[in-house]
């Protein structure tokens, strides 16, 4: 073997068989061998220039295919052709590599701004391979078309190929800024490049911001980047690893699929519809199918892939006894539907350079590429805007003289002769000689002289800006930006992927939510959802309302709570458990949306429901709990035993059989207590007469119910206040508290309201102060109104009230709840719906 770079002795250079032979040991040769091995898979076939995003085989396929007019509005060819022309003229390297590189760029799971259009079989989530190259076809996107715009124009500098038969570029134009924008994955010699995508509305603001302020702080750009953008959707977690991976080039990001509990009938069922990028969705559903098996997983009965083209959907059917949070939450630990993307943004800088390179580092080397392609291409478009002038300049020349032209041409012997003579006569160059020659006799019209003299004044002033461009660095910055404007016009579209400012499994930060008054509405189906108040428009007695929750026609709203979202909602249930939550964790939709089922947020139990919720501020931090039930047991426990929930909840009463608990209110130890029943008794009685018990123990009864009676409300009482009772047919009324005579618990009350069958039985009671509360009434089918005190009567105990909400047929009212009168806005809103009176 010979080495020319080291100059050999003589006794290192023997003679044997007539050859030259150098004489080197196997370490010398091993390592020069092996680090010219490594430079040309770092260089040539690993790694991604960070100009233009590209490794060299996507590069050369996306240059074979401008090259041979695959363009986005043209016909698909052959992907075996375009594998054989890269492999011959551009890529010597296995037509496998290449198929599989292009395959890449053309799945929308996998690239994010699809580079090529694929036709056929290109593989799919499952991991299934794509069709050979002899079946499918492809050709270019616009987004490849904009990577590879004013090629043509002596923008990037050209090389040999391999055999030195052929030009190709070293570097593409590209108007995208497509390192971030589809990211880029590479194992070389080693070192390893993994940089995920980006959302290009992101990126084009972070470069404006960039090219207009170039001080810009890495904090000034995360204000427009976000974090990455996968195109199968998914949850980042951690605002704050996002940071140190776009600072340093190198860190994780935890991302999760998205997963849903689905109730259907008695049962339960996790449905997930987004995946982590990357992750292979038939490895995924066979993970979980082999932790069933290998019994590291119970609970689960089945599990469905139910995808089809271009959607994700996996159903997980859970038993009967299966908590679905702990088994979503088993998930995300032992499957991949929770992994962590590892940063290492590594890159080539100048084309050979390799360096791992921040945010600010990437976007700062794409904005010095674009100045060097805008550049060149002003330059190239200013010399042909100046050979064009200078042969208008010529032909204007001829014109002007044309009788001396035509009979200088005339007395010449040959063409060479007679430019030779047009060169001398007119002080002509020899390429305004040859055009002039080869002038058509129609350009002596008039019309054409015109045509020439206008074509050189426009092109004196395009030469003009060119030259202004070249001169002012500004003007050069203006055009990148204004042409990435325009990139993010026609290719920007909304972030897939969500993220969550806080890491992962801590508690978020409140300054982050704002602190605004809403309504969280809970169904008999154990649908929540919160809204703000706003959305409740006050209107005035015997009005119909407008359409609140869109519920199925077996469910209807039970409770309405009023609340902050900096407060924190306690979640009884119907089996004396009780849960805790955050209000701005309970999921925020609008006024006709029908919510999130609950055992999506808390670990009920099979059958278990939510029957009442109260919230709690933070100025609530003492006092008791009374709670009662629907068989009249009520129970007084200090507060402080319920501040520390577990997230499986705790035990708030020990029930008897067949009993339920349904209301909980916050007391003082100084409040009085009143209690209603569906036949409209009521007794009223003071909290001491219940002493403060332990969790887990029975209560004292606090009213006894007649047959056929059960308790319909409990609410805390004060001198001066209204008791408003509603019934199932929207008759209502306030009675003043003191017509409602303080007795020991335990009796069967006094008489609260008349009813009947006009009237229906009453579904609830409230205890009101005046001019401090109006009422929200919700009926079954999901009509809401809210009430102030004026339009509600005050009127005895043993009356049926009057007529508070209009219904329509088979409707009934199922809820009410009090908000601040203060707090509450749009008094103009006031309406009383007359077309609704006449439907």
């Amino acid at each position: 073997m010979e080495d020319d770079n080291k100059p050999q002795s003589e006794a290192e250079v023997v003679l044997h068989n007539s050859r030259r032979v150098i004489d080197r040991s196997v370490e010398n040769e091993m390592e020069t061998s092996y680090l010219q091995y490594s430079m040309s898979v770092i260089v040539s076939r690993a790694l991604p220039d960070v100009r233009d995003g590209l490794k060299p085989v996507h590069r050369r396929i996306l240059y074979v295919m401008d090259k041979s007019g695959l363009r986005s509005v043209g016909k698909h060819t052959k992907s075996a052709q375009i594998v054989g022309e890269v492999m011959g003229k551009y890529h010597p390297h296995g037509d496998t590599a290449i198929y599989d590189s292009m395959v890449r760029l053309a799945q929308p799971f996998s690239t994010r701004y699809l580079l090529v259009d694929g036709q056929g079989n290109f593989g799919s989530m499952d991991g299934d391979p794509a069709a050979a190259y002899r079946y499918t076809e492809a050709r270019m996107t616009k987004a490849s078309e904009a990577l590879l715009e004013d090629i043509d124009k002596d923008t990037v500098p050209f090389r040999d190929n391999f055999d030195g038969s052929q030009q190709e570029p070293e570097v593409l134009p590209a108007k995208l800024p497509n390192l971030l924008l589809n990211g880029q994955m590479g194992i070389a010699v080693g070192m390893a490049t993994n940089i995920p995508p980006h959302n290009l509305n992101e990126l084009v603001d972070a470069i404006v911001v960039q090219i207009d302020k170039p001080d810009a702080t890495l904090d000034d750009l995360l204000e427009h980047v976000k974090g990455p953008d996968f195109p199968t959707g998914g949850i980042i977690y951690g605002k704050e690893s996002i940071r140190t991976a776009f600072s340093g080039g190198k860190g994780g990001v935890v991302i999760r699929g998205v997963a849903d509990v689905e109730e259907v009938g008695k049962k339960s069922r996790i449905v997930i519809s987004e995946i982590p990028y990357q992750v292979n969705k038939a490895g995924l559903v066979e993970k979980i199918a082999d932790l069933v098996r290998d019994k590291k997983i119970s609970g689960i009965s089945d599990i469905r892939d139910e995808s089809s083209r271009g959607s994700v959907r996996v159903v997980i059917d859970l038993k009967k006894d299966a908590y679905p949070k702990k088994l979503l939450n088993q998930l995300y630990k032992l499957t991949p539907l929770q992994t962590t993307f590892h940063y290492n943004m590594l890159a080539l800088v100048d084309g050979i350079q390799p360096r791992i390179l921040g945010l600010q580092d990437i976007l700062q080397e794409y904005i010095k590429h674009r100045q060097v392609v805008v550049r060149r291409r002003t330059e190239y478009e200013l010399r042909k805007a100046r050979d064009r002038a200078h042969i208008l300049e010529g032909l204007k020349i001829a014109l002007d003289h044309i009788d001396e032209v035509i009979a200088t041409i005339r007395a010449s012997q040959t063409t060479d002769e007679a430019q030779a003579n047009l060169i001398t006569r007119f002080s002509l160059t020899e390429i305004q000689a040859r055009a002039i020659l080869a002038m058509q006799l129609r350009t002596l019209a008039g019309l054409e002289r015109q045509k020439i003299e206008d074509e050189l004044a426009q092109l004196l002033k395009l030469i003009g800006e060119l030259e202004a461009i070249l001169a002012d660095e500004k003007k050069i910055l203006k055009i990148i930006k204004t042409e990435l404007l325009e990139m993010k016009k026609q290719f920007g579209d909304e972030r897939r992927t969500k993220i969550v400012p806080t890491e992962l499994g801590k508690i978020g930060d409140e300054d982050l939510i704002p602190d605004e008054q809403i309504v969280v509405t809970l169904t008999a189906a154990n649908y929540v959802k919160r809204s703000p108040i706003a959305e409740y428009k006050r209107q005035g007695r015997g009005g119909k309302g407008r359409r609140g929750m869109a519920t199925r026609e077996e469910d209807m709203i039970e409770h309405v709570v009023y609340a902050s979202t900096h407060d924190f909602l306690l979640f009884f249930t119907n089996k004396g458990r009780v849960f805790r939550l955050k209000t701005y964790e309970v999921p925020a939709t609008n006024l006709n949306a029908k919510g999130v089922a609950l055992v999506n947020l808390l670990q009920l139990q099979p059958e278990e429901k939510v029957s009442s919720v109260i919230n709690i501020s933070k100025q609530h931090q003492s006092g008791n709990l009374m709670m009662c039930t629907v068989r009249g047991v009520v129970k007084k426990t200090p507060f402080e035993q319920y501040q520390n929930v577990r997230s499986s909840g705790l035990i708030a009463i020990n029930l008897d059989d067949g009993d339920e608990l349904k209301w909980i209110r916050m007391t003082t130890g100084d409040n009085e207590v009143v209690i209603s029943t569906s036949q409209g008794q009521a007794i009223r009685f003071h909290e001491r007469d219940a002493r403060p018990m332990g969790r887990v123990s029975r209560g004292v009864r606090g009213i006894r119910l007649r047959p056929g009676d059960q308790v319909i409300g409990m609410d805390i009482v004060e001198e001066g206040s209204s008791i408003f009772v509603i019934s199932e047919q929207g008759y209502g009324k306030r009675t003043k508290v003191a017509q409602f005579t303080a007795h020991a618990r335990g009796g069967v009350g006094i008489r609260s309201a008349v009813v009947n069958t006009k009237t229906g039985k009453l579904i609830g009671v409230k205890a009101l102060k005046d001019d401090e509360h109006e009422v929200i009434l919700i009926s079954k089918q999901g009509q809401t109104i809210r009430l102030g005190l004026g339009n509600i009567p005050e009127l005895g105990r043993a009356t049926q009230g009057v007529r508070i909400m209009r219904l329509n047929d088979n409707d009934c009212v199922v809820s009410l709840a009090l908000v601040e009168k203060t707090l509450v806005e749009d008094d103009e809103a006031v309406e009383v719906l007359a077309e609704d009176a006449t439907a």
